[in-house]
């Protein structure tokens, strides 16, 4: 992400000042996506390196104003860069990384958010009212059952169903 120093066999700018450099953006919108399964990288001489460690001072407006790319060796104005930081269980994350970006807390889709998504998303790929039909239904049933899928297996579910869509009917 920040990248490493000069004098490091695999040394390189960072995503970030490559991604402001080579699009000639100075306020990207980086998205990391479940943050809290980031962990740790081990060099091969011991040394640690994390992602939060490297997003602390990143995230900090007055450090990010004067931030030092460890590559280049110059000060970068990082303060105009917006953070999207997405996480499947906020609890996860480090007390650090909480302070400077407090969580929003999202509620699970409902039945009828799950249905109304199907509805548009099976209308705009073509579906057959039958397979949006089917997989309400298969909705509707797991309710029932108090095991309501997640947005993923909904996704999966209309990808199934557009496969078998366009198949060629049994003969």
């Amino acid at each position: 992400m920040v990248g490493s120093q000069r004098g490091w066999g695999n040394a390189a700018p960072g995503r970030l000042v490559n991604l402001i450099l080579t699009e000639r953006v100075a306020n990207p919108v980086v998205v990391v996506d479940e943050v809290e399964k980031a962990g740790t990288a081990q060099s091969d001489k011991g040394r640690s390196f994390d992602l939060t460690a490297a997003l602390l001072p990143l995230l900090e407006p007055l450090s990010a104003r004067n931030w030092t790319c460890p590559y280049f060796e110059l000060p970068f104005d990082m303060g105009w860069i917006i953070w999207v930081l997405t996480s499947n269980d906020w609890r996860r994350l480090p007390d650090p990384l909480l302070s400077r970006c407090p969580p929003i807390r999202l509620e699970p889709p409902t039945l009828a958010h799950l249905l109304g998504f199907v509805a548009r998303e099976g209308g705009s790929r073509g579906l057959s009212p039958e397979a949006v039909d089917a997989i309400r239904a298969a909705l509707e049933w797991a309710e029932r059952q108090d095991r309501l899928p997640t947005l993923r297996t909904v996704l999966r579910m209309l990808d199934r169903a557009e496969q078998m869509q366009q198949r060629p009917p049994l003969q």
